[in-house]
């Protein structure tokens, strides 16, 4: 790992594995440095989630963090100005600021002309590791954030939780984590929908000065988190990062106070002249102020009004947003400006909400800047219920894994728009069960956005019986139950490869072109990755699809579910697996109770 002033260098040699050379040169014009890097390469990977595909030779990558409901496309909602390729070179541009990165023959980087540049030779393996040391350690997750988590947006009441606390029962089904986003007043994000307050003395907020009398919604929390834990769940709860704005006929008295206080005391980020930056029209949460992280007394405020609730049980929070900064006309508190806070705001929230959780709690978070691996957990956005997106979610998963991510997953099926098929759906759950983080999600009856992208008429919830009740067909509730179930079995392999990956810093997702970058037909196999030492996964992304030709590395395989042997370093058919999945031979899987699975056969 070598660093590099921008403005100090001209052209330099880097040595690369096979014995060939990385020639970088610079053109500097005013703020902007081009940098050129001639060298052999057939694949780039990295720079965050990438809907358009894993290697990105041949495309050009905007390291710009940006919202984007569905179809992504070359838009990411986490973003990071590091590449590597398969020729042992990798570079991280240190700065905030948009960077752009096309992959010609010859590599072109538009970088700010006072940045440094970090170069990396190596494996992928060591590249990737280099790399995420320059933030720091990987922060793991606790045990519980790996089994199957629950979510929808419409359980905006306690006896709608209290009714799927029962469906989990009823019919069966394992789950460790459920996630409620339309819990609170929708002003605040912080007080439970219909509570009252009454403080009863200065300082933060306390349970005890809610009344939960009036409300039609939450009669009574505390003894919904008490129950919620005696069944083997953590609760998690939806944020934002936003003094709202109000609409026409809204007025919440508390969200107006906080508004007041954020401006009269300069919590919130504000424009260059002092008056506080507004979300602009036509984007999401329009006219609201946002909380400036870098502020200390700022964030000391905004989590006052929160602890309360990890005092309640409280598992964690789901840190949406975050993409808010869309002027470069704003200053933080720390003397950025919108420059570096067009990337840097969401990593910022994260790291606050992460040093507010502390240990045994966990956060689910969309957006994300350089650093991730230090404030986890993370999920893909929002994706359309068709195939083609269940495609693009994993390219994303993939290349966010190349970028340092380890802890990720995605909404089974989709979340938007009408219902998934049951095809769909099923084979979103097989490659859901062996991803970091399993998760159904739904989003609002209706749709989200229903002019845009109208949602399922009715009940659009994404659960396996909802599904199995809107397509008439019962039997798929046992059919699903079989995944779920499968990775309550798999947790002490999933946990103790979280484990590992978080101390040696790498990926829990691995394409294969992370362990075999000399292996051209390894690095055609964009769509198959290892989930740590010893499990590869070839997903099944066709529509109707059953079984598929795969390539196997080289070495001998044992198909997870046949127990057959299988040569590597060759394309081979799964159809006699009833999904895609081998294990190394010399490999092990450690299962629930104590069981053990050894080149191929089960040891109890």
């Amino acid at each position: 790992m070598k660093r590099f002033k921008v403005n100090a260098l001209n052209i330099c040699q880097i040595p690369l594995p096979d014995g060939k050379t990385a020639a970088l040169h610079m053109k500097t014009r005013g703020s902007l440095t081009e940098l050129m890097i001639t060298m052999p390469y057939k694949g780039a990977y990295g720079m965050g989630e990438k809907y358009n595909g894993l290697n990105q030779k041949g495309k050009c990558a905007v390291n710009q963090v940006e919202e984007k409901f569905c179809d992504q496309g070359e838009k990411s909602y986490y973003v990071t100005p590091f590449f590597l390729t398969d020729s042992g070179f990798g570079l991280y541009v240190d700065t905030m600021e948009k960077t752009t990165f096309e992959f010609l023959d010859e590599i072109h980087c538009t970088i700010p002309s006072d940045s440094e540049i970090v170069v990396f030779t190596g494996t992928p393996e060591t590249i990737i590791s280099e790399y995420m040391s320059i933030f720091g350690q990987a922060k793991c997750p606790p045990e519980y954030a790996f089994g199957p988590w629950i979510s929808a947006n419409h359980w905006n009441s306690q006896e709608k939780v209290k009714e799927q606390l029962k469906l989990l029962k009823e019919h069966d089904f394992p789950a460790t984590v459920i996630v409620l986003e339309a819990w609170s007043d929708e002003s605040t994000f912080y007080i439970f929908n219909g509570a009252r307050y009454q403080p009863k003395a200065e300082g933060a907020f306390r349970y005890e000065d809610f009344d939960f009398t009036e409300s039609l919604y939450w009669k009574d929390p505390k003894g919904l988190i008490e129950q919620i834990n005696q069944q083997g769940l953590h609760l998690v709860l939806w944020q934002i990062p936003v003094y709202k704005q109000q609409t026409e006929g809204e007025y919440n008295e508390q969200n107006e106070r906080d508004r007041q206080g954020a401006i009269e005391r300069g919590f919130c980020v504000k424009n260059k002249d002092g008056t506080p930056y507004v979300i602009s029209e036509g984007h999401w949460f329009a006219g609201s102020l946002i909380p400036d992280f870098t502020n200390p007394a700022a964030r000391k405020a905004w989590f006052s009004k929160r602890q309360y609730l990890l005092d309640l049980g409280v598992s964690g929070f789901k840190t949406d947003g975050g993409e808010f900064i869309y002027t470069p006309d704003v200053v933080f508190a720390d003397g950025t400006t919108g420059k570096e806070g067009k990337n840097q705001y969401c990593q910022n929230y994260l790291k606050a909400y992460t040093e507010f959780i502390g240990d045994n709690h966990v956060l689910f978070s969309r957006a994300g800047f350089a650093g991730v691996h230090t404030t986890p957990i993370h999920w893909a956005g929002d994706q359309q219920s068709t195939n083609e997106e269940l495609k693009n979610v994993l390219q994303a998963g993939l290349s966010a894994a190349m970028t340092g991510m380890i802890f990720w997953g995605f909404d089974i099926g989709g979340f938007a728009g009408p219902l998934p098929s049951m095809d769909l759906y099923r084979r979103a759950t097989q490659l859901a069960c062996f991803c970091p983080i399993m998760q159904w999600h739904s989003e609002p009856c209706g749709g989200q956005f229903k002019e845009i992208l109208p949602g399922a008429k009715g009940n659009n919830e994404r659960s396996p019986w909802n599904l199995a009740a809107a397509f008439g067909e019962p039997e798929f509730i046992e059919e699903i139950r079989y995944w779920h179930r499968l990775r309550i079995k798999l947790l002490p392999y999933i946990y103790h490869t979280a484990i590992d990956c978080a101390a040696h810093n790498r990926p829990m997702m691995r394409p294969l072109v992370y362990e075999w970058v000399q292996d051209l037909q390894a690095i055609k196999a964009e769509d198959e990755f290892c989930l740590g030492e010893d499990m590869l996964i070839a997903p099944l992304l066709e529509a109707g699809e059953k079984a598929r030709e795969l390539y196997l590395p080289e070495g001998d395989w044992y198909g997870f579910f046949s127990k057959e042997l299988y040569e590597g370093g060759k394309w081979v058919d799964s159809s006699r697996e009833r999904f895609p999945v081998f294990i190394c031979k010399g490999g092990g899987i450690a299962l629930e109770e104590g069981r053990f699975i050894f080149d191929g056969q089960p040891i109890e």
